[in-house]
């Protein structure tokens, strides 16, 4: 006789724990495909145990290492990643959201003949007709240590740096720029370290045009024949040249006009020149000259920035140069005058016409510009001087006195207000007798004076070259901006091409010196400058 069913309800309970589970376990298996797609379109793949079949181990086992080898397209950096695709349970993925860090800022670097740049430094005793610049070349460019600071300079990171040995400071310190790739097609911009400077100031004096020429041509030739060229014709391509622009612009072959004609050959008319003074044409931008100061760790810039801002100083203003006498309009003989005839402990003069010049020891030129609230800049045998880089670093606010100076120039670098970090007094007030340096300058309250020294400080970081080992976190320094402006510059002449726009159109544009003065004080304050 079978037992009797006292309670229905039993069964019925079983049923529905059975159906509640199937519902959990239903729920957990669709979070779970969820979480894995949400991950995969996140760019981030969850770690998933899967078994395979031997052809599928096979196919896994490639694809990582595709991966592997696309993760790092750079031989010289490893921090690079590009997009790419990934095909898995037939799941076809791209992986836009995974950032290049160098995305738009990669650099190839052209393997010159060494006889355009390497070639040149062994020729160092002949550099320059009146100098050895042998000693010069010593610590990547920089020049001999200075060993005895004396109290005025930080015991490390200074060094007798002549202002010619930009292209050898630049092509050592790209070396360690973090972008760098040996794929050409992956590059935004092409760096060509031809030394034009070092290479032509050996025969600016009693050599014929030919001779002068001889490597521009070579270059040129050179560059026509290798295939990165035919990418844009020379628009993604630079190089950086340690003299005036002036000294490539010759334009005819007149054996008494100066320089070589570089820049006037049709394939540096399409090339980028970064110089430490540029001309009026539009593919040409000055970057700063080459300073004594090359620290090695944010905190040399920190201190040294500290002690330029605190400094007390004992004069009014400065100069450090000497006049020229058979260059018609130079207003430094005037200068010297007002300097000379100022009350006393208001200005200092250097002269560097003096016997025993100083003005090319660092310890002697920071000990007089670190004393001065003010340090005059005037046009020498160009428009640009070292010395303004000499005062910044020494937080010594400049004093221009023509907008090619600085203005029109250092365009990367300064802040578009340059009443804020400067003065400008027009050099033709200073011809006419009309100004008065001492009055204008006294006219500066003590607050005043401290807020500009305080804008200038701030700049020390960009208008420095690093030293080469060194891998700032906190600052940028002139190498730094350089790359990151051509880079930006060579990105949208890619994008003008790719609208089926001319590129050449403006890029190398001669008579832009108004352009290039709006872009850095404003339309307005244009007519306040001539």
């Amino acid at each position: 006789m079978e037992k009797p069913i006292v309670n229905g309800s039993h069964c019925h309970n079983q049923l529905w724990f059975i159906i509640r589970a199937s519902f959990v376990f239903c729920l957990v298996l669709l979070c779970l495909d969820y979480s894995v797609l949400s991950g995969v379109k996140n760019g981030v793949f969850p770690l998933v145990s899967q078994s395979f079949s031997g052809s599928q181990k096979t196919h896994n086992a490639t694809q990582l290492a595709a991966i592997d080898e696309i993760s790092v397209p750079n031989p010289i950096s490893s921090d690079a990643h590009r997009d790419f695709p990934f095909r898995e349970n037939n799941y076809n993925i791209t992986l836009a959201n995974v950032t290049d860090p160098c995305s738009g800022k990669y650099i190839y670097v052209h393997r010159l003949p060494t006889r355009f740049n390497n070639g040149v430094l062994r020729d160092c005793r002949n550099l320059i007709k009146w100098f050895n610049m042998c000693p010069s070349l010593m610590n990547s460019g920089f020049g001999p240590k200075v060993v005895k600071p004396q109290g005025v300079l930080s015991r490390k990171n200074w060094f007798e740096t002549n202002q010619f040995m930009l292209e050898l400071i630049f092509h050592q310190r790209i070396k360690q720029y973090k972008c760098l790739t040996n794929d050409s097609s992956m590059a935004s911009a092409v760096y060509v370290p031809f030394y034009a400077g070092l290479d032509v100031g050996r025969y600016l004096w009693g050599y014929n045009t030919s001779v002068r020429d001889s490597a521009a041509y070579g270059v040129a030739d050179w560059l026509r024949k290798q295939h990165e060229w035919n990418r844009m014709f020379g628009q993604d391509h630079f190089f950086v040249a340690g003299r005036i622009a002036w000294d490539f612009r010759r334009q005819t072959n007149n054996e008494s006009e100066w320089g070589s004609k570089l820049m006037n050959l049709p394939e540096f008319m399409n090339i980028t020149m970064l110089s430490i003074e540029s001309s009026s044409w539009s593919n040409e931008f000055a970057i700063p000259y080459p300073t004594y100061f090359h620290p090695l760790r944010n905190i040399n810039v920190v201190h040294w920035q500290k002690r330029t801002r605190t400094r007390k100083r004992r004069y009014l203003f400065c100069f450090a140069g000497a006049p020229r006498p058979t260059m018609k309009g130079s207003i430094r003989g005037e200068i010297i005058n007002q300097c000379l005839s100022a009350p006393n402990r208001t200005c200092k003069f250097l002269d560097c016409k003096a016997e025993g010049n100083k003005c090319d020891a660092p310890v002697e030129v920071i000990k007089v510009f670190r004393d001065c609230n003010f340090c005059l800049q005037p046009p020498g045998d160009s428009y640009t001087r070292r010395s303004t880089f000499d005062s910044i670093i020494s937080g010594c606010i400049p004093v221009f006195f023509h907008p090619y100076s600085a203005y029109a120039q250092y365009i990367w670098y300064f802040p578009k207000n340059y009443t804020k970090y400067s003065v400008y007094i027009p050099q033709n007030d200073i011809k006419k007798g009309n100004v008065s340096i001492n009055r204008v300058l006294s006219r500066f309250s003590e607050h005043r004076i401290s807020e500009m020294r305080k804008e200038v400080v701030k700049l020390i970081p960009k208008v420095i070259y690093a030293n080469p080992k060194s891998r700032f976190e906190r600052f940028e320094d002139a190498i730094d901006i350089a790359l990151k402006k051509v880079t930006e510059r060579v990105n949208k002449v890619g994008k003008v091409m790719k609208e089926g726009k001319d590129p050449s159109v403006d890029f190398a544009a001669g008579n832009q010196w108004k352009l290039k003065l709006a872009g850095i004080v404003g339309d307005q304050a244009l007519e306040t400058l001539f």
